[in-house]
C-alpha cells in the first residue's frame, strides 16, 4: 500500500550535538529521522511501545541521508516524516529537515521490517496500522 501519510515535529540542536565549529554532528541524523518516525506512527494512532508491547518490532534494513546543508547549534528544525509504503513486512519512510528559513538541511530514507519479538522473523504489517493507513492509501498507478 503506498500512502501519503505525513507528520512535522519540530527540534532544537543542542550544544552536546555539535562539533567544535558549531555544526550538528552528523551522527546525530539518525536520531532525529528516528524521532519523527516514532512520531509519525504515534500521531497516526500506532506506537512503538503498543507494537513491542504485542511482540512487535521494526528494526532497519535500509538507511541513506543526503546532507544539504549544515544544522547549527540552537537552529530549530522541522523533521518532516513521510510513511510512503507499507509492503508485506516493509515499512517505509521519507524524510526532510527543515532550518526555521526553509532551507533543506538533509534527506533520508529508511525502510524497516516488521518481525517477532520471539524469533525476530519477518512478519506482515499490523492490520491495525494498514486500518488506519487506509484514510492515505494512494491509487498504484499503471
Amino acid at each position: 500500500m503506498l500512502t501519503n501519510f505525513e507528520n512535522k515535529i519540530k527540534i532544537r540542536v543542542r550544544y552536546g550535538e555539535t562539533d567544535q565549529m558549531g555544526y550538528c554532528y552528523y551522527g546525530n541524523y539518525a536520531q532525529y529521522f528516528e524521532v519523527g518516525r516514532v512520531e509519525a506512527l504515534r500521531s497516526a494512532g500506532m506506537s512503538y511501545r503498543d507494537m513491542e508491547n504485542r511482540g512487535i518490532m521494526l528494526p532497519v534494513s535500509e538507511f541513506s541521508v543526503k546532507y544539504k546543508a549544515p544544522a547549527l547549534y540552537d537552529d530549530e528544525l522541522t523533521i518532516t516524516t513521510l510513511i510512503r509504503e507499507i509492503k508485506g513486512p516493509r515499512l517505509v519512510f521519507d524524510y526532510e529537515i527543515h532550518k526555521e528559513d526553509g532551507l533543506l538541511v538533509a534527506s533520508a530514507h529508511t525502510t524497516l521490517v516488521f518481525v517477532s519479538k520471539e524469533n525476530m522473523r519477518p512478519i506482515p504489517a499490523p492490520q491495525e496500522l494498514l486500518e488506519l493507513m487506509k484514510a492515505y492509501a494512494i491509487e498504484n498507478e499503471k
